[in-house]
């Protein structure tokens, strides 16, 4: 239910706020139970990176790769997400393999999460009520983007704006929770990778890559998807996506046709999402669910996570490799 939850949310919700929605309430249940919080909360982390490739807005990668590549809210739903379903239910069984020693059960201590009051943690009902009719309406006018041609950008920035309105928040309280720090960060990583376009870097590396593959597309493709999950895994995938884009753009472009295009751009994007589950630091959510688990003394080790994290990646990358191949290549 946990994983169900936490997959559900993160196509609507970035990864990172899902984890801190999810985790606390995992916490407090496993201590109820007298269980390890560990396993659920790296379930948990494996399954909102795997539900986040499903849309636009799920995974940051994903919001990079759309800007640069022209792609819709909508072309997300229809390329990724059938295959997203397909790969969080093949995890969901096997996390039954995988944590196997972690599963106990001690009915004296089912009736402390029972008596537990999950609408004592809403303490203001209308607010929340509010809150989701705005969010629903930000998710509208993503999908609607082909009819009303607003850009996701736009939307998200004037649902913020409304949010602020109907929470009555302090928005100088607001402006402090912002990471300026990672802002910062990419403007200048965004900057140092236009430089590189400019000076015809990018460009030379992208005809490299096209000359070595010897004009296989598929090989293309493969190369982006299993080499976007290698890297993606032992560095943030927000970086290494922003500075592989503009590469996977000239080979992009040097494609016979657009059906050939688009199979590498949603390699690219597959590779780079699924490799947010293999280590300990390879995407945001990663880091903040082990800091959660420091804090309320559910200490997650970094080989502990990676050992179940890689083996997760691979499996999810086969089976994208697979779907890659049947749906634009065979």
């Amino acid at each position: 239910m946990l994983m169900i939850i936490t997959a559900i949310a993160s196509p609507f919700l970035d990864n990172v706020t899902t984890i801190m929605l999810v985790a606390p309430v995992t916490v407090v249940v496993c201590n109820r139970l007298g269980i390890p919080a560990q396993p659920y909360l790296i379930a948990e982390v494996l399954a909102s990176n795997i539900g986040g490739a499903a849309t636009l807005i799920g995974d940051p990668p994903n919001i990079i790769i759309g800007s640069r590549a022209g792609l819709t809210f909508n072309d997300f739903l229809v390329h990724m997400a059938p295959i997203v379903v397909v790969v969080f239910v093949v995890f969901v069984l096997l996390t039954r393999v995988l944590f196997r020693t972690s599963f106990h059960y001690a009915p004296e201590r089912v009736a402390a999460v029972m008596a537990l009051q999950e609408r004592r943690a809403i303490t203001d009902p209308r607010l929340l009520v509010r809150c989701m009719i705005v969010l629903g309406g930000v998710v509208a006018a993503f999908c609607l983007h082909p009819v009303v041609h607003v850009e996701p950008s736009i939307v998200a920035l004037v649902g913020a704006g409304v949010m602020l309105l109907v929470s009555r928040a302090d928005v100088s309280d607001v402006l402090r929770e912002v990471e300026w720090s990672t802002l910062v960060f990419f403007m200048g990583l965004f900057v140092l990778v236009a430089g590189l376009a400019n000076t015809g870097v990018i460009a030379t590396m992208g005809g490299w890559a096209v000359g070595a593959l010897g004009g296989d597309h598929f090989l293309s493709a493969t190369a982006l998807l299993f080499g976007s999950g290698v890297l993606g895994a032992f560095f943030d995938n927000i970086p290494y996506v922003a500075t592989m884009v503009p590469v996977v753009e000239e080979m992009v472009a040097q494609a016979p046709d657009a059906r050939t295009g688009q199979a590498l751009w949603w390699s690219f994007a597959l590779g780079a999402d699924f490799s947010g589950n293999g280590t300990a630091v390879a995407a945001s959510a990663n880091v903040v669910a082990v800091g959660i688990a420091a804090r309320t003394g559910h200490r997650i080790g970094f080989w502990q996570f990676t050992r179940y994290g890689v083996l997760v990646t691979a499996l999810s990358i086969t089976m994208a490799w697979v779907y890659v191949w049947l749906r634009y290549f065979a």
